[in-house]
């Protein structure tokens, strides 16, 4: 991520210089915090102008990766106050029903914004402080990201601060503009929740390895025929199929079998070409549906796997073809060889 940064030459310090290291690793909380990455490029803006504009009252008190994580947090945290409450879709009823179509998006329902992994390459945190708990990576990771927003904002500001970025409490208290005692009591709260919320993917294959990418292909064979005893053949016995933004949720291989088979029946013989990618660390593929009368397919979104072993523990759908354009796809693909047999 690039951002205008001004440089302060009047006082022999080159402001620039020092906050620039820290443009992308203050991306990467920002969208920790608000799962956009287009508020977390208007929220890093936000905070270097406001740190520009408060380089006199600065000067140099404290380390400036403290100062100015202290003014995209709460910049992060008002931004979060403005909107109305968002919920899980889980949390708007019961698992839907796989015989139904699916439901128009709803708007209050939290929106988990998939993010390459060729731009992630950037705004990873080259160095957590030795306090942090997580590794850098799995902390943009989807399942990661979403049990995030089930935290009361404070208290993921005061977990992302502490847990992931590495800050002493006694830090994280004055970033807050609270007491340690009040930080240890919310990260206390903030652990318990997130470890609830947090699938087991400890077991999954490595990134690239053979492994993950024959679970892949596996997959999009799948997939692309209609196979829909070869896509549950691959899933966890607890397997989550999501389809965010609308409040669709369906947990268990019967369930998620059920509703593949259903849609096949909506597409009316339109078949799904997926294309191999990567997002938030995870395997992905960019997804099109073929057009019954010509010979071209339209893009309907991204689909991101969460892997347990040889398994798939979960399948979000994001149903936005407008995020694929970030991924470097196009809206159709069109002839022979992109389309296929």
């Amino acid at each position: 991520m690039k951002t205008a940064v001004a440089t302060d030459h009047e006082q022999g310090w080159d402001f620039e210089k020092a906050a620039m290291p820290y443009v992308d690793s203050l991306y990467n909380t920002a969208y920790r915090m608000t799962r956009n990455s287009e508020d977390a490029e208007d929220l890093v803006q936000e905070t270097f102008l406001r740190a520009w504009r408060g380089l006199a009252a600065f000067q140099g008190r404290s380390h400036i990766r403290s100062w100015l994580y202290k003014i995209a947090t709460n910049a992060c945290l008002k931004q979060i106050g403005r909107r109305p409450s968002r919920v899980l879709s889980r949390d708007f009823g019961p698992p839907a029903d796989p015989t139904l179509p699916p439901t128009p998006p709803v708007s209050e329902i939290i929106r988990l914004e998939p993010y390459p992994d060729v731009l992630l390459e950037g705004i990873i945190d080259a160095s957590p402080g030795p306090d942090a708990r997580y590794e850098t990576r799995e902390t943009v990771e989807l399942a990661f990201i979403a049990a995030l927003q089930q935290l009361p904002p404070r208290q993921r500001a005061a977990l992302v601060l502490r847990d992931v970025l590495g800050f002493h409490a006694a830090e994280v208290a004055d970033m807050l503009d609270s007491s340690v005692d009040s930080v240890k009591s919310a990260l206390k709260r903030a652990r318990a929740t997130l470890e609830q919320g947090l699938p087991r993917t400890d077991r999954a294959p490595l990134p690239n390895s053979a492994a993950e990418r024959e679970l892949m292909r596996r997959f999009a064979d799948a997939f692309e025929t209609d196979d829909i005893n070869g896509i549950v053949a691959l899933l966890t016995e607890d397997a989550w199929l999501t389809m965010p933004p609308t409040t669709l949720e369906y947990q268990g291989r019967l369930v998620i079998a059920s509703f593949l088979r259903e849609n096949t029946t909506w597409r009316r013989g339109e078949r799904y070409r997926l294309l191999p990618t990567r997002a938030n660390t995870q395997p992905a593929f960019a997804t099109y549906r073929t057009d019954a009368h010509a010979r071209i397919a339209h893009a309907t979104g991204l689909v991101v796997l969460t892997l347990e072993g040889e398994r798939i523990a979960a399948i979000t759908q994001f149903l936005n073809p407008g995020i694929l354009s970030r991924f470097g796809f196009s809206r159709t693909l069109r002839g022979e060889g992109e389309l296929g047999p």
